[in-house]
């Protein structure tokens, strides 16, 4: 049984460790085993390289499963199902031939199938030549409309989980469409929702919109009985926009060099300095800080934020930056023990998986 939430960096990573990680790994495999039997070449190809290379977006969105009390299995079979469709169809627009808006709002059509029960499962492939997977995404689809469905008090969170899709979805498809079109799409998108966050430049609200942390967190809280109206309000608020624009801040910070590279689009470039992108990281944490602490269960949802910290910085990507190890280290101070404590952690995972590989 797990119903504890955990109020201490030792018993989180206790409850990761042996609860979380074991539960996501199966439904990896099983999701895994599923791509394997994709008829079309070009599906199966990112649908299997999605999984290899972003297992650790289950992982670390699967920790939210600590807020579902009993039904904590539950929560993670939504996260790791939700967070495959995230990333299986980031590679199908990232990667592919098609550079067609209207291809990309169909295929995220399944996001918001995804939380809404009621509706009917589509063809997401139609517009786009590679179509046959074995019913692979509907499969994945209707996987979170069941969790859902049996969800206690789900019409408090359904208008921000949502919101949160919509805006996500909006990100995909203004950022992957031909290269002269991206930064005037999403110039164009954020003028028309600037009012929401008037604090935010336009790359600061295209990463807010690119996290699912939201999402997760609405969900376990609505399995474990807990979430009403005023809940759901307040755990909107608190991760979006900040929680979830540093979220995807640090992950562009540390693929900085890697999208130079790869010709990618990264908010990151467009601070004037790096004096301003880390005067702008230390006001999204102090502003995560605040809100969060709002929360029941405050002590979990400061873990999660100073958690991010520290496994983003800690990330072996962080060397290759200019000025990024000193830059990581003014966000480490600022963020406190806790954010250093993970990051620590995050440091020895890497030293021993590059041992164990070199075995």
């Amino acid at each position: 049984m797990l119903s504890h939430v955990p109020t201490t960096s030792v018993t989180l990573m206790t409850a990761v460790y042996r609860k979380i990680f074991p539960a996501v790994k199966t439904e990896l495999q099983k999701w895994e085993s599923r791509a394997k039997q994709i008829p079309n070449n070009e599906l199966r190809t990112q649908a299997l390289a999605s999984i290899a290379s972003k297992r650790f977006h289950c992982q670390g969105g699967a920790v939210f499963a600590l807020l579902a009390g009993e039904r904590w299995k539950e929560a993670v079979r939504f996260i790791v199902a939700y967070q495959t469709i995230s990333d299986y169809l980031d590679n199908l627009c990232d990667r592919s031939t098609s550079l067609d808006p209207n291809d990309f709002r169909l295929l995220h059509q399944s996001m918001e199938d995804a939380l809404s029960p009621g509706n009917s499962v589509k063809d997401y492939y139609q517009l786009r030549e590679d179509q046959e997977d074995g019913n692979y995404l509907i499969d994945l689809v209707e996987t979170c409309q069941d969790v859902i469905r049996n969800t206690e008090n789900k019409e408090h969170m359904r208008i921000h989980l949502i919101n949160l899709e919509d805006m996500y979805a909006n990100l995909q498809i203004h950022k992957h469409v031909i290269l002269e079109e991206r930064i005037p799409r999403l110039t164009k998108w954020y003028e028309r929702n600037k009012v929401k966050v008037p604090t935010l430049t336009w790359y600061e609200f295209a990463a807010a919109a690119g996290s699912t942390l939201g999402i997760f967190c609405l969900l376990s809280y609505a399995l474990s009985g807990r979430l009403d109206k005023k809940l759901a309000e307040a755990i909107y608020d608190s991760y979006f926009p900040y929680m979830q624009g540093l979220h995807i801040l640090l992950d562009y910070f540390i693929d900085q060099q890697e999208d130079k590279e790869e010709g990618d689009l990264n908010f990151c470039d467009y601070y004037p300095s790096k004096e301003k992108m880390k005067e702008r990281f230390t006001f999204f944490i102090n502003q995560t800080d605040n809100r969060v602490r709002k929360l029941p269960d405050a002590k979990f949802h400061k873990m999660v934020h100073h958690g991010l910290v520290g496994l983003y910085l800690g990330d072996m990507k962080v060397k290759t930056l200019d000025s990024g190890h000193e830059i990581a280290k003014d966000l480490l101070k600022i963020s406190g023990n806790r954010a250093r404590f993970f990051n620590m952690n995050t440091k020895i995972y890497y030293k021993l998986s590059k041992n164990k590989n070199a075995v």
